[in-house]
């Protein structure tokens, strides 16, 4: 067990004594406010304390994070305050420990909204000092290595947490170390039964492997001494939770996964490593496609080395990576490496992975500010600590880092808030390609962008980065706020219209007449709820109606609400008969969906006509832009190739088919049923015109439902 006195001794190594009696300072006031708390295994509470502070001192951290890990658990179970802290520590601490505690003077509904809302505010103080960070990661390591004393139950809650959020927290601050052994006591306690056995088959596997393992590292050792290349060759273990994900996502089996052989081999200097790859390419033959030159752009964490895959004796793939020292210490540390070197002075060698963890920070607090709720943001987050990425290039060269999956949307949000919202389409290495396109690294991205675009929300089907779906997710609820607002006013505007008021002239007394009887904060709430079909336009302007106030006698003559465009996310076209520019329509109001528009003689209207107060005057503008979907009904006689014909002269004519049905009625005759895209009644009229012309048709319809 660590005791003060040997932490004390390992502090000695880089720290000054005044720094390390503030350390012992912070302990004794631990263990005086953690008096007779214990652990769940019977041990005092304050070993916890001290065990993650050695933690932390193994990484060389600063005297501050190490006051603050023996402090860590001070706020949030005891009664004593941050301010009680912050006088005897200094704002700094105060700081680190009140961004490690959790909210406990709150109560949540779930768990989930409980874990999402201690994330955020974990992610906020990380934001203003990324100490905070890695005194929660060594925490929580040293939680994992104590579950054995807990419930089942709260051992899979804290082991899927850990997994689903502070292990791949731990890579993206490239903290290997960390990181394979939250992963492998995650494992374990996620899924002992699994964890078993794969570790009854490892220790068998590796037994058989020993004799070959060696072979190769002979023959690879041989090589760079031939060569004239000093370097440390070592073989790479697998470990449990990577061999169960690969096995997991991969559908390959144990035996397929340790048929890999992995090779380590660290050297002086990066000229030394591109040295030692061509002595290895010539030694075994390289797998081509396998290569990656992670020195030359290194992965979003820091991580630097040469990864290559080689076909050895016997046909065994070998995989092997090539690093010098520092970047071996880079790939187990991470940021942590930061304060290592600065500890020895040298504090040149780790900024690189300092400043990517501040910029992937930074960009968790854009999206904080972006999500509508704790539970969005964790979603965000979650989709954004992908372990893999694609590097693609800016038209004027410039390296951006994706996450694996990303497409030409997740690039423009990337590079600009801005060009997301506002792109049209893309080139990839100078063709056009579709936004959804899945990028590969090294590929050269050109987004096209219009003043006049904006979000589509079919987008956030398909991308992969937290940055662009928090961005669309804000935009789209800002746009929806908006023309939400637009229509509540247009509609209360006839509902009070009808009793002679003027809305542009009401008066305050009115307006705060409305607001009570609603009970609503303000006018622009109200209208919105209005326009989301929360509330009935008429049954709020009847409270007016009712009051007998004075009334505007020469009020505007409001005309119907005009339809201009297919774009519009307070205005709904109904599926059952999918009204069209030139189509007589109606609409009604609908709970959060404002507007649904029906054509005039669909049956399903005749609920609402009872209603009038939720029924709309509602008609087409003289010039309706986008498209707009309509279901036809072709009867044909069946025969080869009949399919292709009606889609080619659709397709002519400028039709965009969304979905195709075949119902054969027998042998001979099929009814073929069409969604397509047409502009109006004209073009759709034109479109059955024309294919009426093919002999094969029978009969044409368009379809109500």
């Amino acid at each position: 067990m660590q005791t003060l006195d040997s932490l004390s001794h390992r502090l000695s190594s880089y720290l000054d004594p005044q720094q390390i009696n503030r350390v012992k300072r912070a302990y004794y006031y631990a263990e005086q406010a953690h008096t007779g708390q214990k652990r769940r295994s019977g041990e005092p509470y304050v070993t916890h304390p001290l065990e993650v502070a050695s933690i932390l001192a193994s990484m060389h951290m600063d005297h501050q994070s190490l006051m603050a890990a023996m402090l860590h658990d001070v706020i949030e179970d005891t009664t004593i305050s941050k301010q009680a802290l912050s006088e005897q520590f200094g704002e700094a601490v105060a700081e680190l420990v009140d961004g490690v505690s959790k909210l406990t003077q709150f109560e949540f509904e779930t768990q989930a909204q409980k874990q999402a809302e201690n994330f955020q505010k974990m992610a906020l103080a990380m934001a203003k000092d990324i100490r905070v960070i890695l005194v929660k990661l060594a925490d929580r390591l040293h939680n994992m290595r104590t579950l054995g004393a807990l419930k089942a139950e709260k051992k899979r809650r804290i082991a899927k947490e850990t997994l689903e959020i502070y292990a791949p927290i731990a890579q993206r601050l490239g903290m290997n170390n960390v990181r394979l052994e939250l992963e492998n006591r995650g494992f374990a306690a996620m899924y002992p039964l699994r964890s078993e056995r794969l570790q009854i088959a490892l220790r068998a596997a590796r037994g058989n492997r020993k004799e070959l393992v060696e072979k190769i590292q002979n023959a690879i050792e041989y090589r760079l001494e031939r060569e004239g290349i000093n370097a440390l060759v070592i073989g790479r273990e697998k470990h449990l939770y990577s061999i169960y994900q690969k096995m997991k996502t991969k559908k390959k089996s144990f035996k397929e996964i340790m048929d890999v052989y992995a090779f380590r081999i660290i050297v002086e200097n990066v000229d030394t490593c591109y040295r030692v790859l061509g002595a290895v390419h010539n030694l075994y033959k390289p797998v081509i496609s396998e290569f990656n030159d992670y020195i030359a752009i290194p992965k979003s964490n820091g991580y630097q080395s040469l990864h290559t895959v080689l076909v050895g004796m016997h046909g065994v793939p070998i995989e092997v990576q090539i690093r010098t020292k520092e970047m071996d210490e880079m790939a187990n540390s991470g940021i942590a490496a930061h304060w290592l070197y600065k500890s020895d002075g040298s504090e040149d060698v780790a900024p690189g992975s300092h400043a990517r963890a501040r910029q992937w920070i930074q960009g968790l607090l854009e999206m904080q500010q972006r999500a509508g709720d704790s539970m969005e943001f964790i979603e965000n987050v979650k989709i954004d600590l992908f372990p893999d990425e694609v590097y693609v290039f800016t038209p004027k060269g410039r390296i951006v880092e994706l996450p694996g999956g990303a497409t030409p949307v997740d690039f423009a949000y990337a590079v600009h808030t801005d060009i997301g919202h506002h792109c049209v389409a893309c080139r990839i290495n100078e063709r056009l390609a579709p936004l959804s396109q899945p990028l590969q690294s090294g590929q050269k991205v050109h987004i096209i962008t219009s003043p006049g675009a904006q979000p589509n929300p079919n987008w956030l089907n398909f991308v992969a980065s937290g940055r662009a779906r928090s961005s669309i997710r804000h935009f789209l609820k800002h746009q929806l706020h908006h023309e939400s607002v637009q229509l509540g006013e247009r509609l209360l505007s006839r509902a009070l219209q009808d009793g002679g008021i003027d809305f542009g002239q009401l008066t305050e007394e009115q307006q705060q007449l409305l607001l009570s009887a609603s009970n609503m904060p303000n006018m622009e709430t109200l209208l919105e709820n209005i326009g989301l079909g929360n509330r009935v336009a008429h049954a709020v302007a009847k409270t007016l109606l009712d009051a007998s106030l004075p009334a505007n006698t020469a009020a505007e003559i409001y005309p119907p609400l005009v339809i201009d465009s297919a774009d519009s996310l307070m205005i709904s076209f109904a599926r059952c008969c999918r009204p069209i520019p030139g189509d007589h329509i109606v609409a009604h109001i609908s709970a959060g969906k404002g507007l649904v528009v029906h054509r005039e003689a669909c049956g399903n209207i005749s609920e609402y006509r009872h209603n009038p107060e939720k029924i709309s005057s509602i008609s087409w503008a003289a010039n309706v832009s986008g498209e707009f979907l309509a279901d036809i009904r072709v009867e044909v006689e069946s025969e080869r190739g009949i399919i292709a014909s009606l889609a080619t002269r659709i397709a002519e004519l400028g039709g965009n088919i969304e979905n195709v049905n075949v119902d054969e009625r027998d042998a001979h005759n099929s009814v073929i049923m069409f969604t397509i895209g047409v502009n109006n009644r004209v073009h759709l009229a034109t479109i059955i015109r024309r294919l009426k012309s093919i002999s094969a048709v029978i009969k044409i319809t368009r379809s109500k439902s």
